[in-house]
């Protein structure tokens, strides 16, 4: 694995859960920094942050040594606690034996990860840490946009 040390910052938003739904991330690798962000008609706001993890992990060219930093606790716990892995191995079921929710994205970030050497930190959404803060700002443009292409009324 490649010593490339990366920090991928990520935030998922939803107008109406489900509705419009928006994600944002930074990348940073040094002293340069990327944005990006994108958003689905209809989605969920778990939806929205895990697609967060999977648009940033995915920009990325080779192996690297990446740190998530989330507000999710949805996305974050399910790899700190082991959900994912149980998961996998019970063929996508939970505890309860019903399906896992989102299981086509959970799969997807398992085949990510697998390519880095992957850290998951949970952080406190909306509060002083302005990475996070501008990851929800990407988000939230990234809903406004979709609406206002799409014709839909802004909420005021």
């Amino acid at each position: 694995m490649a010593d490339k040390k990366v920090t991928l910052y990520t935030d998922g938003a939803c107008s109406g859960n489900p509705g419009a739904g928006g994600y944002g991330g930074i990348l940073i690798y040094g002293s340069v920094q990327k944005e990006y962000s994108g958003g689905e008609a209809l989605t969920t706001n778990n939806r929205m942050e895990m697609r967060a993890v999977i648009e940033g992990l995915s920009l990325l060219k080779y192996p690297c040594a990446v740190d998530i930093y989330s507000d999710s606790a949805y996305t974050v716990n399910a790899f700190l606690n082991g959900w994912l892995y149980f998961w996998q191995k019970n063929g996508w079921k939970k505890a309860d034996n019903k399906p896992v929710q989102n299981a086509d994205l959970w799969q997807e970030l398992l085949r990510l990860t697998a390519l880095h050497k992957v850290t998951f930190h949970k952080v406190k959404g909306h509060a002083d840490n302005a990475y996070n803060n501008r990851c929800d700002a990407l988000a939230r443009a990234a809903i406004s946009a979709m609406k206002s292409s799409s014709g839909e009324a802004l909420p005021r």
